[in-house]
């Protein structure tokens, strides 16, 4: 092993005493790219994948994907598609937008906090974040913070039955109606909420140590069975049921 190391140093020292320079790095494998992926979502006849270090992924087909260049080197949590626009959020208040899922332009959120978690609903974009911090959008342009009456990490936004449902750390659950007003509620639990959804009438959480609740207002959730104790990261609604 020392052997072949010692070889490969010595030929890029070769390289460069040559005056051999390579300053454009293409990834070669894995194909297309070998980044973290956090968020997906589908729109525009195609599928939108974001992760690390700026990552942005489309396919038309779930099977082939081509990189595409977003502009940014932070990383990007999450993608949503509605109203004929694809948003992205991320690190240090990051906010991409897109027509096409091709070409991204960076708008400003007004926050460098980090951005969780992004949904539309009631005509508008809502991205959560650290911090309790709560944005809402009414066009994917101008972005106005509001009061969320936390300062827990917020990780998932959802909107269903006419309302927003906000989960986080320690348990933290927010509802809101219009995105603009929002009200604490007892999640009966302190484990970290990190997804929600909505779905057959009824509002699903999930998070730590197996953590899975539902709840068909918002208001008041109970914990239900579920049989493993790891972490749960994401819960999506389809197809008539829960995954």
């Amino acid at each position: 092993m020392r052997a072949k190391l010692l070889c490969c140093l010595m030929y890029v020292f070769a390289m460069l005493g040559s005056g051999f320079t390579q300053s454009v790095w293409e990834w070669r494998n894995p194909l297309p790219q070998g980044n973290r992926l956090s968020g997906v979502s589908c729109g525009h006849n195609q599928h939108i994948a974001v992760g690390d270090y700026g990552t942005i992924l489309t396919s038309p087909d779930g099977v082939n994907w081509m990189a595409r260049s977003s502009g940014t080197i932070n990383d990007l949590n999450s993608v949503t598609y509605n109203n004929n626009q694809f948003i992205i959020v991320g690190k240090n208040g990051i906010v991409l937008t897109s027509r096409d899922g091709k070409m991204w332009t960076a708008r400003s959120s007004g926050t460098k906090t980090s951005l969780k978690s992004v949904t539309y609903g009631n005509n508008q974009f809502i991205a959560v974040g650290d911090n309790g911090t709560i944005l809402t959008s009414p066009n994917d342009t101008d972005w106005t913070e509001r009061a969320s009456g936390t300062t827990k990490s917020l990780k998932s936004v959802t909107y269903g039955n006419n309302q927003f449902i906000v989960v986080g750390g320690s348990g933290t659950i927010l509802t809101s109606p219009d995105g603009v007003t929002w009200t604490v509620r007892s999640a009966g639990t302190t484990k970290s909420l990190n997804s929600v959804t909505y779905g057959n009438n009824q509002f699903i959480a999930v998070g730590g140590s197996g953590t899975i609740l539902t709840s068909p207002d918002g208001a008041i959730w109970v914990a239900t069975i579920y049989g493993t104790n790891n972490w749960i990261q994401s819960v999506t609604y389809g197809n008539n049921q829960f995954i």
